[in-house]
């Protein structure tokens, strides 16, 4: 089985990390590939970011010709799910929308603790879209930006503080809300005493599991396949 995981942003590092995340979470004999979009922003963080991002990353989709048997994409909150879906023909799987349906099955109600607040509009956007955000308790940033995730030990401190947070307001299961804190859910659900679900590892155990049903996007209704007509691609140039 092969899953290409897609960073929503042009930060090589933060793919590699990603790509460690998801072949940890990863059965046997699944090959894990991430692609990292040749334009775009360095870190998504607004709904300007996170628009440049879905283009980028359904350019990347659209051009690149190796064989993958499913689509993970790890942009928590982050727009093109839907765009995606429509342009291939395999399982797509949004981390933010894996997250939340896990976390669902581990407890009434969850928290996504995620970077800045100013992400917290778009990842309940994403999550009522996905029909899981009425058992969102909160949406509760760290007031740290993606770029300064690479600090685990702030990362963590911060993580735990803004979850005693998401507690509070009666999460039962946290969510972390961004692809670049996958790794901390051992660490800080240990701390806090509730179940930790991180985004990425969610997203493939579920890429997995509809690959081996043989399950796929319908082309029922929303998700048919785009109509024909010119599309001019064009990134912006340097």
């Amino acid at each position: 089985m092969r899953i290409v995981v897609t960073n929503c942003n042009t930060t090589q590092s933060m793919t590699e990390e990603i790509v460690r995340g998801a072949r940890a979470a990863a059965g046997p004999g699944t090959t894990v590939l991430g692609l990292t979009p040749a334009w775009g922003p360095e870190s998504a963080e607004g709904w300007l970011d996170s628009y440049l991002s879905a283009a980028a990353v359904l350019d990347t989709l659209r051009t690149y010709e190796g064989p993958y048997d499913a689509v993970v994409m790890a942009g928590f909150g982050e727009h093109g799910r839907e765009g995606v879906r429509e342009l291939v023909d395999v399982p797509v799987v949004d981390i933010t929308e894996a997250a939340a349906h896990l976390a669902c099955l581990l407890g009434r109600r969850y928290g996504v603790v995620t970077t800045l607040e100013r992400s917290a509009g778009q990842i309940e956007d994403s999550l009522y879209t996905a029909g899981v955000a009425r058992n969102c308790a909160a949406v509760v940033g760290t007031g740290l930006g993606v770029l300064d995730l690479v600090d685990r030990e702030r990362t963590e401190a911060a993580f735990v503080a803004a979850a005693e947070r998401a507690r509070d307001a009666g999460a039962e299961v946290l969510v972390l809300g961004c692809a670049g804190m996958t790794g901390l859910q051992r660490a800080v659900g240990e701390k806090l005493g509730l179940p930790v679900v991180d985004g990425v590892g969610a997203a493939v155990k579920l890429a997995e599991s509809l690959v081996s049903l043989g399950l796929t996007t319908s082309r029922a209704g929303g998700y048919a396949k785009p109509l024909p007509k010119r599309r001019i691609w064009a990134p912006p140039s340097e």
